[in-house]
This record gives structure tokens, sequence and C-alpha cells, in this order.
């Protein structure tokens, strides 16, 4: 049994959650309260001192970062086929996964957590004030270079695509113009029609 920690649905969490659900794993959910920091809690600072989510509980041991949670839960469930056979296309999905964790997530965290890079209030409006633009420019590479159609791998649905969903939601309230992104927007609405997605969100209302 797997046990998975997650915050609310606009948490980068959710990705992992959609991909356990359309792997069929036999898993459980602990919803932290994160709007009261019960992730800095010392019973969840116990299972990751990082204070953050996703957080998965395995028999082997606990696992964090979407990015190695997603690959694990296509690994264990290969049969769900959640990640490609070939190689190089392997390497593209994770490249594309990589870059969502490491840039365009970022770009989001700047709306409300600029204090990680500054304590002058000042900057921190600035990182703000960029938020929107930045995602912009995101969203116009993903809809030209890295989206195929009908999903991030053409063809093959993959975790790529709950974690693309989880910035496709952020991209929305970051004041991107979705209309001018439309791939993106018929990606979303394509993850959204998938039953998996559908059950899954069910839990957060």
């Amino acid at each position: 049994m797997l046990t998975l920690y997650h915050g609310s649905v606009q948490t980068c969490s959710l990705a992992t959650h959609i991909a356990l659900e359309e792997a069929g794993a036999n898993y459980t959910t602990v919803r932290l309260d994160m709007a009261n920091n019960q992730q800095r809690s010392a019973e969840y600072l116990a299972i990751n001192p990082k204070g953050r989510v996703p957080a998965l509980v395995t028999d082997r041991g606990i696992l964090t970062e979407n990015v190695a949670l997603l690959y694990y839960v296509a690994q264990i469930y290969p049969a769900a086929k959640l990640a490609p056979a070939d190689p190089f296309d392997l390497a593209k999905m994770q490249a594309f996964n990589a870059w969502l964790a490491s840039t365009v997530h970022v770009n989001h965290a700047h709306k409300m957590r600029g204090s990680r890079w500054s304590d002058d209030p000042a900057a921190q409006e600035t990182m703000k004030a960029k938020v929107a633009s930045n995602m912009t420019d995101c969203a116009a590479l993903i809809e030209t270079d890295y989206l195929a159609s009908p999903w991030v791998m053409g063809s093959q649905y993959t975790v790529a695509d709950p974690y693309l969903y989880v910035m496709e939601l952020w991209m929305e309230s970051d004041g991107v113009d979705m209309k001018k992104f439309p791939k993106i927007t018929a990606h979303r609405a394509a993850m959204e029609a998938r039953p998996a997605v559908r059950t899954v969100l069910s839990r957060y209302a």
C-alpha cells in the first residue's frame, strides 16, 4: 500500500495523485492543511524534512519530488504504460517534467513565495509583477515546441500529462490569456474528460 501526502487541488502534488489513479494503484492519501502550515508540523517534517508536498510512503521508504514520484509510479505499474518504452522518448518526457519542476513551477512560485528569494518587500512585488509574463512565455514554449497532440508525447498518455495539467491550472490563475494557446486549452479539456482525473478532482470538492 502506498500513501500519498498531498495538499489542495492547486498544489503540484495533484500530478502524482492523478498518476496513481491512472495506474490503478493500491494507495491511500493524507491531505495536509497547508493554509495552516501543517506541512511544517513536526509530524510531517519527520516524513519529509523539506516541508513540502508531495511525499509518497512506500514499503521501501519515502520518496519526494514530483519528477521522481511520477516516474516511480510509471515503473511500478508498467501495464498502465504511463511512460515511453523507447529510451529517447523516455528522456524527452523526463526532460519536459524536469523543466516544469525547475522553471515553470518556480515562475509560478514567485507570485506568493517571493520570500524564498528575497527579504525585500519591493523585490518580492517585482517578482510578483513578472509572473504573468513569465508564465505566458512558458505557455508559448509549450504550445509551439513541447506539446504534441493530443498528449505531451503525442498519442501516448504519460505521467507528463498530469504534471502539465497542474501547470495549466496555475497559468489561468497567474494571468495567462489562455485564448492564445489552443493546444494547451485542448489538453486541459482532454485531461478533465478522463475518468481518473474526474475521480481525483471529486475528492477535493
